[in-house]
């Protein structure tokens, strides 16, 4: 079927004079032409099978690239820069560089070759397995709960998530600064871990700073942060003698540090205003051969308090805080 817009159909050879032939029509360099143009299109399809490419190598425009992996001690090349891996948050800086693997190198500064371990307090799994926290261990001076379920805001902001947020920012915050940050527990288990596993972890880390982070959960009306140090313990596993000092500077960078930064004051409820609380048992402490402290952020019990620490730029000051005293601490 022939359309008004079509091209017009070519001249039938019945048009011709019969007195010339059809093709005595058409130039010779046409004729000529016409008779190469075959062999021409053969010879580049058979070259594009062969090669597998328009032009030295090159994907044809519009199909995808394909995907490119590096693997160590390969010769093999990305042909196409590596996407950026994401930020962790607004204002990030540019993406780290990347290794040969495809991971991130790890950062340089002023912590690099440090370890800190980080512990954040409680689980939020742990209201759930009442049982399991229960349970006696050792803490060498005594016999305490495995792990408790930790406190809430009156609103039910549970302390094992504020925790958990605040060590996560404290963590890209040294991790930033070139330290090794090493996690208790990243809230991936069902409960625990027990208090005395916890000391492990930094025991065995060979930690250079351990920081327990918490909420508390006093009255109304009490306010405001503290940080908890080791007290001189002897007996069965404990022995806090060579970290007594060492904690007790590292609770004072922090305290300093964390006041300044979240606007907080130190305790009105105990510690004489110093915002430095010493105890003799906690286990998490007690069983502890690091520089380790414990921060109780705030008061959750408290509306006041609770208002802060729920808020996520307020928990990014308490991180910033933390991140600044123990970087303090380790001479960074």
């Amino acid at each position: 079927m022939r359309y008004d817009d079509s091209p017009p159909l070519p001249e039938s050879r019945s048009s011709i004079s019969p007195d010339r032939p059809w093709f005595a029509r058409r130039p010779a360099l046409t004729v000529a032409l016409a008779a190469l143009a075959p062999t021409c299109l053969a010879g580049w399809v058979l070259a594009q099978v062969l090669t597998g490419s328009d032009s030295g190598g090159r994907q044809p425009e519009g199909m995808p690239l394909a995907a490119s992996h590096t693997t160590a001690g390969s010769d093999a090349k990305a042909s196409a820069s590596p996407t950026p891996a994401p930020g962790t948050g607004p204002g990030t800086a540019a993406s780290p560089a990347q290794s040969p693997s495809g991971a991130a190198a790890p950062a340089k500064g002023p912590l690099t070759g440090r370890t800190v371990v980080i512990d954040p307090g409680h689980n939020t799994g742990n209201f759930q397995h009442s049982a399991e926290i229960n349970k006696q261990v050792d803490i060498g001076t005594n016999r305490k709960e495995c792990d408790t379920t930790g406190t809430t805001t009156n609103s039910g902001y549970m302390e094992a998530e504020f925790s958990l947020d605040v060590s996560r920012r404290a963590r890209a915050l040294l991790e930033a600064k070139g330290a090794k940050v090493v996690f208790t527990h990243e809230g991936d288990r069902p409960w625990g871990p027990c208090i005395n596993e916890r000391a492990r972890i930094g025991n065995e880390a060979a930690a250079d700073a351990v920081v327990s982070v918490h909420a508390d959960g006093a009255s109304a009306g009490n306010r405001g942060f503290h940080v908890i140090l080791p007290a001189r313990v002897k007996g069965g596993a404990a022995d806090t003698a060579k970290i007594v000092g060492p904690s007790r500077d590292l609770g004072e960078r922090i305290a300093s540090n964390f006041g300044r930064t979240t606007g907080s004051s130190p305790a009105n409820y105990l510690g004489s205003g110093t915002g430095l609380v010493v105890r003799d048992d906690l286990g998490g402490l007690n069983l502890s051969t690091r520089p380790k402290v414990f921060l109780e952020c705030g008061n959750m019990r408290d509306d006041k308090d609770a208002a802060q620490l729920m808020s996520p730029e307020w928990r990014q000051k308490a991180a910033q805080g933390i991140a600044d005293g123990i970087t303090g601490f380790l001479g960074g």
